[in-house]
Order: C-alpha cells, then sequence, then structure tokens
C-alpha cells in the first residue's frame, strides 16, 4: 500500500460501535440535491420491490456498480489532463466498482430475477449512468456526496433484509457459491452471514465516499 493510499484510508472516518446508523449531515445546496435523487431511487425501489429485499439487492447493486467506474474513469482523465497524480482514488474507485459488482452476482443468485425484472434492472441502470456522469461532469462532490446517501440507503436496506432473514429461517437459505469463493467462506455459511459480510461492504463504501465528496471538490 503506497503512502497517499495509507492516507486516504486514515482520512476515511471512523465511528462507534453504531456506525451502520451513520448519517452525514446535510449542510449544503450540492447535499441537498444529492439526497433529494437518492430519496428519488428509494421510492421507486419502493414502488416496485417493497419488501423483496434480495430482488431490492439485484437492483441497488446494479446501480452501486456504476459509480466507481464513472468515477475511476473521470479521476483518471483528470490525473491524466493535469499531470499530477491521483492520491490514490482512482484504485480505491475501481474496487468499489468490482465489489459491487460482486455483489450484484451474489443476489442474482439469490433472487432470481425474471425477464421482467431484468428489463426493469437494465432501464434503471443505464438512466442512472447517464445522470450520474453528467452530474460527475458538473460536480464531483456532489456526485460522491450521492454515492455517500445512497450507501447509507444501502446499509438500511441490508438490515432489514438481514431481520426479515433472522425472524424467518425458510429464507435463511444456503448461501451460493459465488458468495462463498468470493469471500471465502466455507460451504456451510447461510445467507444471512452473507448480508452482514455485504453490509460491512456497503458501511465502508458509504464512508469512503463521503470522504471523497470532502476531497474532490
Amino acid at each position: 500500500m503506497s503512502i497517499h493510499e495509507e492516507k486516504i484510508l486514515s482520512d476515511i472516518p471512523k465511528h462507534d460501535s453504531h456506525s451502520m446508523h451513520y448519517h452525514h449531515r446535510v449542510s449544503n445546496t450540492k447535499d441537498k440535491i444529492a439526497i433529494f435523487l437518492v430519496k428519488f431511487a428509494v421510492k421507486f425501489a419502493d414502488v416496485f420491490f417493497r419488501q423483496r429485499y434480495g430482488h431490492r439487492a439485484v437492483v441497488l447493486e446494479t446501480i452501486a456498480a456504476v459509480p466507481g467506474m464513472v468515477g475511476g474513469l473521470f479521476q483518471h482523465l483528470k490525473s491524466l489532463r493535469q499531470m499530477k497524480d491521483d492520491r490514490g482514488f482512482i484504485k480505491k474507485l475501481l474496487e468499489e466498482a468490482e465489489n459491487e459488482r460482486m455483489h450484484l452476482m451474489i443476489f442474482v443468485h439469490v433472487a432470481r430475477p425474471n425477464i421482467a425484472e431484468r428489463i426493469l434492472i437494465v432501464i434503471a441502470q443505464v438512466f442512472f449512468y447517464a445522470i450520474y456522469t453528467l452530474i460527475y461532469l458538473i460536480s464531483s462532490e456532489t456526485a460522491h456526496r450521492t454515492v455517500g446517501y445512497l450507501e447509507e440507503a444501502a446499509v438500511h436496506s441490508y438490515s432489514e433484509y438481514l431481520k426479515q432473514v433472522t425472524e424467518n429461517e425458510r429464507l435463511n437459505t444456503k448461501a451460493p457459491k459465488v458468495a462463498l469463493d468470493y469471500y471465502g467462506l466455507n460451504e456451510n455459511v447461510k445467507l444471512k452471514d452473507v448480508i452482514l459480510k455485504v453490509r460491512i461492504d456497503e458501511e465502508h463504501h458509504r464512508d469512503q465516499n463521503h470522504m471523497f465528496a470532502n476531497k474532490l471538490n
């Protein structure tokens, strides 16, 4: 790990044992725009998937895998254009995109979306990609703050999913092989354990993007 990467990691806020409830306070117009966009996305998920958390996860991860790749591209081009070091941001953004993509691979095996749902998911991704790219062009701060709030919503959604699975053992199925391979888990692991792993990832992405929003303005 480079010195720059260590500095970035040290800048990610460390919260207390209740970190999964952390919320970045809305303090300016950019924050208001960001949280409005996230509330709209959450409302979309509520309308179409309600408490079908496996399907919500598929939609969420399809969208969540976009920002890291878009941000990585823009930061790469910025580094080339300005001929300056990227301070390790590019690597972290691409790692985030890959992590979210793997979350998608996991929950596709859990929810098994039908054709209609897959079409809806593709439409949502295309729409989000276009909007997020435009936002990043205008303000990288707003773009990363949006992802920070989106990850806050993701942490909440996975907490509700975890509660649902804990209360109904029938839903706590065997974890898909792709999850076992990705997280290095044994074959006896259940879905509940995978959801916990994914929620920890989302907490990290939340804190990382709020930190990026503070740094890339």
